[in-house]
């Protein structure tokens, strides 16, 4: 690949509807993007490896049905499954947003799972029984190699969803794998609900693997790009740059060295 502008690729199927805003995102981040549907890269009419960075946002792909991201996943691992594989071990990146946290969890990507094993980990319904779309606080990881939130400390940005609790076999993971909590505005990681939106177990709101390369989060990062998308931006000030920003910059940055 040819040394220059990150390019990045925005994955998109039925019910992507945060594609647009990721897009944005990183072009605000320094990156080139191109928004594909999943057939496009199924039918070979571009090739993943012409892309360092690949993001799968945040949407209600094929209407949810079955489970949040399960008809995605299921694409991605049996049409595209080695091609992923080998995009990660390539050194590449991955981020996952809502809707992709749910498909990477449920295609055996993140975390990482060997042939033939089943998902240690799932995202299943709010506690609450309703759809939870507000903002929330993350706290970050600084244990965590996550290549995304490298320097972070705490972010406030909105989530969207109606299945987003982490449930399942913690062992699967280590705390390093755990890159952003849920947290009080104080940065309390055991703060409940309405902190933790969804009930997840410890408060996760992402995760990433070992290399930290791949990362996958259901808050929504590409919706606090700009000072003055904060809701409280005219009280309080607004910023150049909303808290979500560095974990496209981060990425960026990665990805000029691939």
């Amino acid at each position: 690949m040819a040394k220059g502008k990150v390019r990045v690729l925005v994955l998109r199927g039925p019910g992507t509807n945060c594609d647009g805003e990721t897009g944005f995102a990183f072009e605000q981040a320094g990156a080139e993007v191109t928004r594909l549907h999943i057939n496009q890269l199924i039918h070979k009419e571009y090739n993943l490896f012409d892309f360092q960075i690949l993001v799968i946002p945040g949407g209600f792909t094929y209407g949810d049905d079955i489970a949040a991201g399960k008809v995605l996943a299921n694409e991605l691992k049996v049409k595209l499954g080695k091609e992923v594989t080998r995009f990660v071990d390539d050194g590449r990146l991955i981020i996952g947003i809502c809707n992709g946290f749910q498909v990477l969890m449920k295609a055996g990507i993140l975390p990482r799972l060997k042939k033939g094993e089943s998902p240690p980990l799932t995202l299943t319904n709010n506690d609450s029984g309703k759809f939870e779309c507000r903002w929330v606080y993350l706290g970050v990881n600084r244990k965590s190699p996550c290549v995304f939130t490298k320097g972070m400390e705490q972010m406030y940005v909105p989530v969207a969803h109606g299945e987003g609790k982490v449930m399942g076999d913690l062992t699967a993971i280590t705390e390093k794998n755990i890159a952003v909590y849920y947290t009080d505005e104080k940065g309390d990681r055991t703060a409940g609900y309405p902190c933790n939106p969804n009930g997840s177990i410890q408060n996760i709101a992402g995760i990433c693997d070992d290399s930290g390369r791949v990362f996958a989060l259901m808050p929504h990062p590409e919706r606090h790009i700009l000072g003055t998308q904060h809701p409280q931006w005219t009280r309080l000030g607004a910023k150049k740059h909303g808290d979500g920003f560095p974990v496209f910059q981060n990425a960026v940055k990665y990805a000029r060295g691939i």
